[in-house]
């Protein structure tokens, strides 16, 4: 982000009807969301893990209440460095919450229950795909460095057994709804997750 200039911010990013500024924003709402959820612990048993937090829903037109929320918003920041600003902070906060946190424990979000572990998992997916949306209009943007070793959750969504529908890698990227937390278009989460993530992020 702080390589960026001022123009970039104003191109489209890959989810529909949001530019970069308004998803850099939606990223700053998620990493609100994720110091809030491990702030919520619960001795409930999961009800989600890693895989089946994912809900396809169509791909969100941009007009929903939320992604119209998060454009207000991010508009209100004016300058794109107070926004980058407010990412580096929050953000930095939520990375530090998720390296003290235990993987083993349980949170609350969006009605649902699942370890940390599998939220965060499900939120490095989404964070990733996000990335690839955050350059899609933006050549010779990098995107995000490849891995050797994938995440468990990644790893359970290319098992052959049947599972809860996962996130398409295209068009339907910025349709997919995590269950717990904001994405464009209510319908759970995006979008902003179908959700805000469905909270089936």
């Amino acid at each position: 982000m702080a390589g960026l200039s001022d123009e970039a911010f104003e191109r489209p990013s890959g989810c529909a009807g949001w530019l970069v500024r308004d998803l850099v924003c939606h990223l700053v709402i998620d990493a609100q969301d994720v110091l809030i959820t491990l702030a919520t612990p619960t001795d409930a048993e999961p009800t989600r893990d890693a895989v089946t937090c994912w809900e396809v829903v169509d791909t969100p037109a941009g007009d929903d209440p939320l992604s119209a929320l998060t454009v207000r918003l991010a508009a209100a920041y004016g300058e794109p460095e107070l926004l980058v600003f407010h990412l580096d902070d929050v953000g930095s906060a939520a990375g530090r919450a998720a390296r003290l946190a235990d993987p083993a424990c349980r949170v609350a979000t969006k009605d649902q229950v699942l370890t940390v572990g599998d939220y965060l998992s499900a939120y490095v997916l989404e964070w990733t795909l996000h990335h690839l949306d955050l350059v899609a209009h933006l050549p010779g943007v990098a995107g995000p460095a490849p891995t050797r070793s994938p995440t468990p959750g990644r790893r359970r969504m290319r098992s052959p057994e049947p599972r809860s529908p996962r996130p398409s890698p295209t068009p339907t990227r910025c349709g997919s709804a995590r269950g717990d937390g904001p994405r464009p278009r209510p319908s759970g989460t995006r979008s902003a997750r179908g959700r805000r993530r469905s909270r089936s992020s």
